[in-house]
């Protein structure tokens, strides 16, 4: 997906969310362009931050911080050996996301906005809980406890919540699943033994008709070996 070539900057300046963190530095392992670029601008970072920083006026700091929020830097030239010249002019937009510079009196004084202080982000699973199409189905689970599947078509993703749920049995594991429309099952991740947790699922969650649990051998199997002791059905998602 070349839009990750994008990212380099946000990634370097810990501006991205975690889904597209996550997905950027999966993408880091395979592109060594990518990696070259988020070093060289954690460098700069790194030099910026020993000048001096002051406070600006909260006027210039909603200025700079908008225009950078619409900077983006182009996607790489991919050649086998770049030279120090094409490094420069590549590095260049992103440094502009990287630090604004002001020039006061006869000195340069550096003013880092990620240095102040940033809303909180939402984490992975709370962007799913508030998305605006985030689709709910809940389950009694009687004795074993009870869970919600929450799922976001906009982030393709499905989370689960659960209250009082026992642990599972000796030498086995609680596994969630999706499944496709036609029935077939992937596996989305183990459930840590916790009485109430929040979890997301592993895997493409859009298309999925419904969410089961099993119990498996330890360390989870490749497909079901038991029945559900839990299907939420998608479809009848509310």
């Amino acid at each position: 997906m070349s839009d990750l070539h994008k990212l380099t900057g946000a990634y370097a300046v810990d501006a991205l969310d975690d889904l597209e963190r996550a997905r950027f530095e999966q993408h880091l392992d395979e592109c060594d362009d990518c990696r070259f670029e988020v070093a060289e601008l954690r460098e700069t970072a790194a030099l910026l931050a020993d000048s001096v920083s002051i406070s600006p006026p909260a006027s210039l700091r909603d200025s700079v911080l908008a225009g950078i929020a619409q900077v983006r830097p182009l996607p790489p030239v991919v050649t086998p050996m770049p030279t120090p010249a094409t490094t420069l002019r590549r590095r260049l937009p992103l440094l502009v996301a990287a630090a604004a510079v002001l020039i006061v009196g006869l000195g340069a004084v550096v003013w880092q906005p990620w240095s102040e202080e940033t809303p909180t982000r939402l984490t992975a699973a709370e962007q799913i809980l508030d998305a605006p199409d985030a689709q709910e189905v809940f389950l009694d689970l009687g004795d074993t406890g009870q869970a919600t599947v929450t799922r976001s078509k906009s982030h393709d993703r499905a989370v689960i919540q659960t209250e009082d749920m026992t642990a599972a049995p000796e030498g086995k594991d609680y596994e969630l699943w999706l499944m496709s429309p036609d029935g077939v099952f992937t596996s989305a991740g183990l459930m840590p033994d916790a009485a109430d947790q929040t979890l997301v699922l592993d895997g493409s969650a859009a298309d999925a008709a419904a969410v089961g649990i099993t119990v498996e051998p330890d360390g989870g199997s490749t497909k079901p070996t038991s029945e559900p002791i839990a299907l939420f059905d998608l479809t009848q998602a509310t």
